[in-house]
């Protein structure tokens, strides 16, 4: 993935995978195929520059996603952790795994 890109990762893709010291955080993303694209891509131009590694899963069936308690699309969640709900800013979502990696 070029360093100036802000595409999603593919699954099983790791953002930074090179860095095995840095901290690796494994987020799923629900909603629906537009919604989690959009997510997605402002997930990783909010990241990237960060000295983290960032796998992404898609969640990609509503049932399953109703069940695990996500009401909005996207939703961005880690650890039964519910990260983001809406299609939140790329500040807002480098703001939170910057606190993410204080608190870890």
């Amino acid at each position: 993935m070029a360093s100036d890109s802000c595409a999603p990762l593919a699954e099983g893709e790791i953002l930074n995978g090179a860095h095995s010291e840095w901290p690796l955080f494994e987020v799923t993303i629900h909603g629906s195929a537009r919604e989690r694209l959009k997510l997605s891509k402002r997930l990783l131009c909010a990241v990237k520059h960060l000295p983290l590694r960032l796998h992404i899963r898609y969640e990609k069936s509503t049932e399953k996603s109703v069940e695990y308690g996500v009401a909005k699309d996207p939703t961005l969640e880690m650890g039964g952790r519910f990260l983001a709900e809406g299609l939140v800013s790329a500040e807002e979502l480098e703001a939170r795994f910057q606190a993410l990696r204080v608190e870890g």
